[in-house]
């Protein structure tokens, strides 16, 4: 069912500000910067070996992210598996108790199809279903 741990999303007040962290003190590469204008977020994914780091900065107030830094502050935001079949994937998670806060997946970055779970459903961790349509294992 879980494919892998496909990336970490950690909220970040500035990704210009925190880049420098990631890419010269632990050296990981940097795949790319895009908006997710539905989210309100500006992303960058970092490759960290087999998995990828998602820095995650509010392009609004409103996005989910402000409201997440304001709350707790930077940090560890949602751990993301990457899953086959997503819809089959939300639809066996609730008839196994697990509470989505999407019932359908939805765009996230990079092309892929997302839906989270919520927290009240899996020990207070925010999990991210992530479906990459034709990637490679």
């Amino acid at each position: 069912m879980i494919k892998k741990v496909d990336h970490i999303g950690i909220a970040v007040k500035s990704i210009e500000q925190a880049l420098p962290f990631y890419t010269n003190v632990l050296k990981l590469p940097l795949l790319g910067i895009e908006d997710v204008e539905s989210e309100k977020v500006k992303v960058a994914f970092l490759k960290a070996g087999e998995t990828k780091l998602e820095l995650l900065e509010p392009t609004s107030d409103e996005s989910a992210i402000a409201r997440f830094i304001e709350k707790k502050g930077e940090g560890i935001h949602h751990v993301a598996l990457g899953v086959d079949s997503i819809q089959e994937r939300i639809d066996e998670m609730k008839t196994r108790g697990i509470k989505m806060i999407h019932d359908v997946p939805k765009k996230g970055a990079g092309g892929a199809q997302v839906a989270f779970m919520h927290p009240k459903s899996t020990g207070s961790i925010l999990y991210e279903l992530c479906e990459k349509i034709g990637e490679a294992d």
